[in-house]
Formats: C-alpha cells, structure tokens, sequence
C-alpha cells in the first residue's frame, strides 16, 4: 500500500536556523496522525514542507508517491490544508469560495458544481451557501475550509492548529467531521494542535522537540511508556512546594493540574510526600500516566 506521505531525513533550514532537523514520518491511508511540540518545535515547518509550501534543504518527502520537489503539482493535487489563519474571502459567498478552489484544482464547471453541492451538505452549510462568509460564525467558518480543502477530492489533510479560538461544541464538530473523513472515505488527517486532550484523539502521535522527534506511538503505546504513575498535589503555592519537593528527593514538576510526583506504588507515599511541603495541602489523588504526563517529560514543560 503507498503511503498517504513519508517524509525520510527531512531537513528544513531558514538562514541559519535549522527548524526541522532530520525528520522521518510517514502515515498509512485513513489514519489520523497528531504532531505535539512546543511553540518553535518545527510542527508548522513540517506541515508546510508535507504541504509543498517550503521545499525541503534536503531529505525526500513523497505524497501518495509523488515526490513534492520534482513533481509538486502532483503532489499538491492528493493534499487538502487548512491553515491556522482564516484564508476565506469574507466578501464573497460560501459558494463561491467553493467555487475558486475548485477551478484553481482543474475540476469542470460540471464536476465543480456537483462537488461543491456533496461538500455542503456534508458539513451542513448548505442553507448558508449564498451567505457571505463574513456572516459566519467561528465554528462554521472552520467547517467551511475543511470543507474547501476537499472539494479537489485529496487522500492527504494538513490541518495547523484547526480549532484555535473555537468554542467547544464547534470544536467537537470539527472533530465529528475529521473522524468521518477517516472512518468514511479513507483520508488521511495530519495536524498539529496545542490541545493536548485532542492528540488523544489521533491514531498515533509525534512529538518534536528542538527539531526532531523525541517521541512517537499511539496515545496509549505513549502513556504505557511512561511506566510510573503519579502523586498530583493541590497546594497554596505549588511553585514553592516543587522546590521543596524536589530538596526532599521527590520527582516533582509543575503541570496545568497542580504539582505532579513521579513514583513507584505512589499511594504508599502520601505521607511522605505531604509532610515533605510546608504549606497547606488542598488535596492528593493518584493518577495514572496522560498524554499530559509524556507531554511534559519529554518537552521539560514547554508550551505547545
């Protein structure tokens, strides 16, 4: 079976600066693949040399076998993206964003007009097809460029952080509409988020750090990794407690949830690990390794 893509010793420098640093990653068919990093990781440069929007220094990238430097057309042809930016026309109307994608693609008028009329009513805009895109909300516009990305009928959708500044209930629709492309036609989803619960939703998930990838597997092969689960502490000042924490031996970290202590059988630690800290303690509970938890002992902490 080709590969949806697969990127081999990708290297991507900008002057001086080397962004992605030897990169290998491919992806089968109707999978939905995650890339996690911190802020300058490499995530958006690896999309966009996958994309063909930036031209690998060296490495190969092929999409569906055709490679994106010696047959870029080709190969943007099988790809869909979606940016983090809105990159609809406000001024015209949800059909005729439509509609100039999928002459820039090639489709006939004929073949365009049935096209944009199946992707519509997939993601339920077909009510607002007249409306300027102006009028739509967040949540809608979003559909609408997923949407749009697959009016040329692609194997392959690059998303960069698809549900920034989107309220809940649209980024669970936008979900609803990624797992159907999976499990329904078969496309393959690629996408970087800083929503750490939405990587749970990938089939696999990448983690770049500095460049390269530190970490891979699916959500659960990743928390299975992780081995030791963990003490998670509430405190009056949790910056305050790491440090003692760590003074009386303990593996301690800040993380989004409070303090977070790294240990064997941690229920028999309790004890040891709340009279450690000097300050009131709040509350103690077990927990078993996230996705959170590798996050962070792979990254040091860093903002996704």
């Amino acid at each position: 079976m080709t590969a949806a893509f697969d990127a081999r010793d990708v290297v991507v420098r900008y002057g001086r600066r080397t962004a992605v640093n030897g990169v290998s990653l491919c992806a089968r068919p109707g999978t939905i693949l995650a890339l996690l990093g911190p802020n300058g990781a490499g995530k958006s440069t690896l999309l966009r040399a996958l994309s063909t929007a930036v031209p690998p220094n060296s490495g190969q990238v092929e999409v569906f076998g055709h490679d994106v430097v010696r047959d870029p057309v080709a190969a943007r042809g099988r790809i869909g993206v979606v940016f983090q930016e809105r990159t609809l026309d406000p001024d015209l109307s949800v059909d005729r964003n439509l509609w100039f994608h999928a002459r820039l693609f090639g489709l006939s008028r004929t073949d365009a007009r049935v096209r944009i009329d199946e992707v519509l009513a997939r993601f339920g805009l077909t009510g607002r097809r007249r409306d300027p895109v102006a009028d739509l909300s967040g949540g809608l516009a979003r559909r609408l460029e997923i949407a749009r990305a697959l009016v040329h009928r692609p194997g392959l959708v690059v998303l960069d952080e698809p549900t920034t500044g989107l309220d809940p209930d649209a980024r669970r629709a936008v979900w609803a509409d990624l797992r159907r492309l999976r499990d329904e036609d078969q496309v393959t989803v690629l996408y970087a988020t800083h929503y750490l619960g939405e990587a749970e939703l990938a089939d696999h998930v990448v983690i770049i750090h500095s460049g390269v990838i530190v970490r891979r597997g699916t959500p659960a092969e990743l928390k299975d990794g992780l081995a030791t689960p963990t003490l998670l502490l509430s405190t009056v000042d949790d910056p305050v407690a790491v440090r003692q924490l760590a003074s009386a031996g303990f593996d301690a970290r800040l993380s989004p949830e409070g303090v977070s202590v790294r240990c064997a059988q941690p229920g028999s630690h309790i004890a040891s690990v709340v009279r450690a800290v000097t300050m009131a303690v709040h509350e103690v509970t077990v927990r078993e390794p996230s996705l959170d938890d590798v996050y962070f002992a792979t990254t040091g902490g860093g903002t996704a």
